[in-house]
């Protein structure tokens, strides 16, 4: 709203209209300006130019009067304007520093795909296998085609009569022939180390046939247990495979300590250590049954190995009282298991129908050769021919099966020539 303007009196007073014109009326008297009235009770503090407050037709020369700034945006390019130099080089150098970051490893994953694909064209593989290039710029190896290291993961690799679980190998010193990273032709591996291992899982599978099952016997060596049917009847067998290497690609097993349970009747060992052995089932039965007793007390061969005198044993045969004392003493029992039947029953082949055993059964089982039973439960690998530059060291057994140090240098990998 616009403030009244005040209209000043003439210094002399008021105008008074000249008596000389009647027509005129006396003019009245003007009333009194409020905001004189205001003014003077107005401190010097109190000052209008002091509060900030001017009138609409006041002017102040020193006032230099800009329009506000209304366009979208300008506030946020002054803060920018505002921020120093300094950090405007540091955050400019930061995204540089990402970008080159993240071109080098979209790279390095790029020629590991490469690789993957070369490594399982060459080696025949079902898989491809896992690679992981070191070394950090990767781009600056690729100019100088020299790797720094190559970690290499190879699962389920067939070697001979079982597949190797998994084969793991660092190449150092990887020398590229050919342009990284689109047009990869080969490479010279400095030297690799690595291992290989063969799980307990797959030589139950691939050589046990759900048959035999292979585990951690301690003395690096390992426990077979599994199962044979001979005549009819299903017998486990037991055994132990000393594992040893087989030149410097390959490793192969000595079987020994072989065992063929019939069960409740016998014992079976073949080979320098053969025996056969009844079970304390029989040897039970045995010692309670009269007619059984007295079949097996009636050859020499068994009465010696029981350490009993013939004189004793003569009587008892025609006296029951006497036989029951015999064969019922506590350590009549012990004595019959511990008697190697193997040439008694050789000898005496009616020995066994008598006593309760089939003799088709004993028959099987004794024709068992060591080395038909050892086939069975033996297990061998060897290198793959493609890696024929590789070689092993350090057999040793596990508890989740064989591994085996892989080591190699100077290793020739696709295309070399240059």
């Amino acid at each position: 709203m616009r403030s009244p303007t005040r209209i000043p009196n003439p210094p002399n007073g008021p105008v008074e209209h000249s008596p000389h014109h009647p027509h005129d009326e006396p003019s009245p008297r003007p009333y009194p300006n409020p905001y004189d009235e205001l003014g003077t009770l107005a401190g010097p503090e109190d000052d209008p130019l002091r509060l900030g407050l001017r009138y609409e037709n006041d002017e102040d020369p020193d006032d230099d009067w800009s329009p506000p700034v209304h366009r979208r945006g300008g506030r946020g390019r002054r803060r920018f304007a505002a921020i120093p130099i300094t950090v405007k080089l540091l955050f400019t150098a930061v995204f540089c520093i990402a970008f080159a970051l993240l071109a080098d490893r979209c790279a390095a994953m790029y020629a590991e795909k490469q690789a993957q694909h070369k490594l399982q064209q060459q080696l025949h593989l079902a898989t491809a296998p896992e690679v992981d290039i070191k070394g950090f710029p990767f781009l600056t190896q690729v100019f100088d085609k020299r790797l720094e290291e190559v970690d290499v993961t190879i699962p389920d690799v067939a070697a001979d009569r079982v597949s190797l679980a998994k084969v793991r190998a660092a190449a150092k010193d990887v020398r590229i022939t050919g342009d990284l990273p689109t047009s990869i032709r080969g490479a010279v591996i400095g030297n690799m180390d690595g291992d290989v291992l063969l799980t307990f899982e797959d030589m139950n599978r691939e050589l046990g046939a759900s048959q035999v099952k292979f585990s951690d016997h301690g003395d690096n060596s390992i426990r077979a247990d599994g199962k044979l049917d001979v005549a009819g009847q299903e017998l486990r067998v037991e055994a132990r495979a000393h594992i040893r290497r087989q030149g410097d690609r390959g490793v192969s097993t000595d079987v020994d300590g072989m065992l063929l349970d019939l069960p409740g009747v016998a014992t079976y060992r073949p080979g320098k250590h053969e025996g056969l052995r009844l079970h304390r089932e029989l040897a039970d039965r045995i010692s309670r049954d009269a007619a059984r007793a007295k079949a097996m007390l009636s050859v020499p061969a068994v009465v010696d190995r029981l350490g009993v005198p013939r004189g004793t044993v003569k009587a008892a045969l025609h006296d029951q009282d006497r036989l029951h004392k015999l064969t019922g003493a506590p350590r009549f029992v012990d004595k019959l298991m511990k008697v190697n039947l193997v040439d008694v029953v050789v000898d005496h082949p009616w020995l066994l129908e008598k006593v309760g055993i089939d003799p088709k059964l004993i028959s099987g089982v004794m024709s068992l050769k060591p080395p038909e039973l050892s086939d069975r439960l033996s297990l061998a690998f060897k290198l793959p021919k493609e890696a024929k530059d590789l070689h092993l060291r350090n057999v040793k057994v596990e508890q989740d099966g064989i591994r085996a140090d892989l080591v190699g240098s100077d290793l020739p990998f696709g295309d070399t020539k240059k």
